[in-house]
Parts: structure tokens; C-alpha cells; sequence
């Protein structure tokens, strides 16, 4: 159960060996604010109305991920502290989303990455626990199959589930699909191979752990992502 779950991980595919796009390295420190965040900090930059308000009022943490462009792989992965009212910018890393871009309507094998706003309520990977605040799973069976691309060997060390067509509460490498299987599903926060992905957003090692330590499932957590075109609808 769990190697044909890991097979649907990331959109069904992990044989991402090529496709251009920057390199996911840490940007390093905390990120600046931005005008637009001092403009109206009660919001979150770049973000428009109709995914805004899809955000559940309890949440106080979001991980927004900017896609360059529809059909981009690349993407900024940017995390979000409310306190008082007021949103503010924690870290910023480069990452890469499906290696096709993004889509509002995903399906399995699009190679596209879904628009629009999750919960994150679930964590794991093959490396043990780092501290991570979300229930963590340790299982070798997130190790890639020997004939995915030796890039992505160490994709799913660390690994975030994106709730999109799953079931909270269980392991990332839960194989229900409540949406049914054509929509697709296993896509999740995991590191980064250089490259765009099959359906998940991936960004550096540190970038991960510092997400799996720093987001608290008392804060509700949500991930906003899409390309910047649609997140500002």
C-alpha cells in the first residue's frame, strides 16, 4: 500500500530529472517586508480577494507559494505569521512547482501543481523527526523507486501533505483520494531536485525543516499557492 501511494506522490510521477528553473537555495535571514505588506498588513501580498477569503479566519500561519508564471516551474515559497490581525513575513526560499505550471483544476499526470488554498495537517519522511510540530511519520517508505531519476533520491527526506484530495489526519503516504483518483493527489511540500516537479512544490533542505519545526497545527496552518497571475484574482 504504501510503495503504490509513494508512486502517486507528487502527481503520480517522481521522474523529474529535467526541466529548467532556478535553483531551490535558501535566500538566507528573514525576508524584507515589502511595501505592499506595510500598505495594509491585515493582508497577504499579493493575494486577492477570492483566495483571501478561503483562508479560515483561526488560521494564523500560511505558507504562500508564487508561481512565476502559468505555466512556469518556478516558484518562491514565502511563510506568513499572524499576530494581533497583522500578517508578517518569517523566511523566503526559491522552489519549484509542477514542472508544466499550475492549474485551477488538477488531475493525475497533468504535471501541473493546484491553484488555490490547503490545509496542512500532516508531515513525515525517511529521515527521523527533526522537531517537527505536525505529526510526523518515519518511514522508509517514502524512499523513491530505484528507477525514478537519481535527482530525486532524496526528494521525500522531508515531506509536508498538502491537503488537496486526501485525508487529514493520516500519513502523507495515505493512498484515499476522496475526490476520486482522477484528480489526482500525494502532492505535497518535500525538497527540492533542481528542478520543476510532477504536482508538489519543493524547496531546500533547511527550508523544509524549518517549516517542520516552525508550523504549529495550534495555529491551523494553510498553504496559498498558485501562479501570481491567479493567486491575484
Amino acid at each position: 500500500m504504501a510503495v503504490a501511494a509513494l508512486l502517486g506522490g507528487c502527481g503520480d510521477d517522481g521522474g523529474d530529472d529535467g526541466g529548467g528553473g532556478k535553483a531551490a537555495a535558501e535566500s538566507g535571514g528573514s525576508a524584507k517586508k515589502g511595501s505592499a505588506e506595510k500598505a495594509d498588513p491585515t493582508r497577504l501580498p499579493g493575494v486577492g480577494d477570492r483566495l483571501h477569503a478561503k483562508i479560515p479566519a483561526r488560521s494564523e500561519q500560511v505558507v504562500a507559494v508564487h508561481g512565476e508564471g502559468a505555466d512556469s516551474a518556478d516558484a518562491t515559497v514565502e511563510l506568513y505569521t499572524k499576530e494581533g490581525g497583522r500578517w508578517s513575513r518569517d523566511k523566503s526560499w526559491p522552489a519549484h512547482n509542477g514542472k508544466r505550471g499550475w492549474t485551477p483544476r488538477h488531475h493525475e499526470g497533468d504535471k501541473r501543481s493546484p491553484v488555490g488554498v490547503f490545509g496542512l495537517s500532516d508531515a513525515g519522511g525517511v529521515l527521523p523527526d527533526p522537531g517537527a510540530k505536525l505529526p510526523y511519520t518515519h518511514t522508509a517508505a517514502f524512499t523513491p523507486p530505484s528507477y525514478w531519476a537519481k535527482s530525486t533520491r532524496h526528494d521525500f527526506d522531508r515531506v509536508i501533505a498538502i491537503d488537496y484530495n486526501r485525508v487529514e489526519g493520516t500519513s502523507p503516504l495515505d493512498p484515499t483520494r476522496p475526490e476520486g483518483q482522477s484528480r489526482g493527489g500525494s502532492i505535497w511540500l518535500h525538497m527540492d531536485h533542481g528542478s520543476g516537479t510532477s504536482g508538489c512544490v519543493s524547496l531546500s533542505r533547511s527550508g523544509m525543516e524549518y517549516l517542520l519545526r516552525t508550523l504549529d497545527p495550534e495555529r491551523h496552518p494553510v498553504v496559498v499557492m498558485g501562479d501570481k497571475a491567479s493567486l491575484a484574482k
